[in-house]
């Protein structure tokens, strides 16, 4: 029998935040996580049952029929839940570049182009390309002792404006202080795109 994948959406857009801000990228959100964050805007009731074909036929139907070829973005939920080297060698076969976006609590396969860990709890992850760290002004910013290329401080969206500004000035002045970090906005909510 064919693996399947529980599969949340599929969509093609623009990266809207960390290092690959504003690259086209189809988004292949997959449904289940194994935290339960406040903050979390992906309703996991409603999914389809995927084989790896089907997720590459939706995947080319939404995107350009050309060589140029965007970067996949792999997101939950928690992605490494389900997403398998058997996957990853498909959508290679067609798409060169595919990134994850992970909580970074389960070693994701090796065959990835790019991992973005945001860590919420106690990670297992030791190592990524890119930490992406919540600020929510009360907290101190923890890297948890992941090693990565690329540092991201993204200000906590509480969905209220005054207090948003708040957080924001404060990540701002966390980083002119702490260089290592970098500031990471949701540019898709800045500019209305999904």
């Amino acid at each position: 029998m064919e693996q399947t994948y529980r599969v949340n959406d599929i969509f093609y857009s623009l990266q809207g935040e960390g290092h690959n801000t504003g690259r086209a990228a189809v988004f292949v959100r997959f449904s289940g996580c194994n935290l339960r964050c406040p903050f979390c805007d992906t309703d996991f009731s409603h999914y389809e049952t995927m084989t790896a074909q089907e997720i590459i036929h939706r995947m080319l139907a939404l995107t350009p029929n050309s060589e140029d070829k965007p970067i996949v973005v792999l997101t939950g939920g928690e992605p490494t839940l389900q997403v398998d080297s058997a996957l990853l060698d498909a959508i290679h076969t067609v798409f060169p570049f595919i990134a994850m976006e992970s909580n970074g609590t389960k070693e994701p396969p090796a065959e990835l182009d790019w991992l973005t860990v945001s860590p919420k709890e106690k990670a297992t992850v030791r190592r990524c390309n890119e930490l992406k760290v919540l600020y929510d002004g009360a907290n101190e910013p923890d890297d948890r002792g992941i090693q990565a290329d690329y540092y991201y401080l993204q200000p906590l969206d509480t969905g209220n404006e005054a207090e948003n500004g708040r957080i924001l000035e404060g990540c701002i002045a966390y980083i002119k202080t702490h260089p290592r970090w970098r500031l990471s906005l949701q540019t898709h909510k800045l500019i209305g795109i999904k």
